[in-house]
């Protein structure tokens, strides 16, 4: 059906509405995400995925998972179930599930996980602590995978 007098026919296509943007629940569990030339300061607390690929100053606090692009610039304390790292972090992280460093991550700070995978490349400075999944500093070590040319490498428990 065309509006407009009748017979005629512009040849022009027609400008249909776009769908709505898709729910957080179906956005493939993405709670928020700080873009790159976003900057974001305070006390950031979720508890499904957060990525951040602009800047972010504060306090950070998460039930699930903490996504640092290789644009975001992150200078906080880190409290997460899981935290992979691309980018730059300056501040304690702890992944009680896992800590995943790729090779264009630079972390400044101390870690505290019961996973740690350091992909060839990554930069780390601080102290590590290893524990058991759910435990909180029981003495047991945890696992520790290097990651050089896509092979992955557990490193002996003691």
């Amino acid at each position: 059906m065309a509006f407009g007098r009748k017979g005629e026919d512009s040849g022009a296509p027609i400008d249909r509405p776009s769908s709505p943007p898709p729910s957080s629940s179906n956005a493939g569990g993405l709670t928020a995400f700080i873009d790159q030339g976003s900057a974001f300061e305070g006390k950031l607390s979720f508890k499904d995925t957060v990525r951040i690929d602009g800047s972010f100053n504060g306090e950070i606090a998460s039930e699930n998972t903490l996504i640092v692009g290789e644009t975001g610039e992150v200078n906080a304390n880190i409290k997460s179930r899981s935290v992979m790292i691309s980018g730059a972090v300056v501040g304690d992280v702890n992944a009680s599930r896992q800590l995943v460093l790729h090779k264009t991550a630079r972390l400044q700070g101390n870690i505290e996980t019961a996973s740690l995978v350091i992909e060839a490349g990554a930069i780390v400075n601080g102290e590590v602590s290893m524990k058991a999944p759910g435990a909180e500093r029981s003495g047991k070590g945890g696992n520790l995978t290097a990651v050089e040319g896509g092979q992955s490498t557990d490193a002996p428990k003691k």
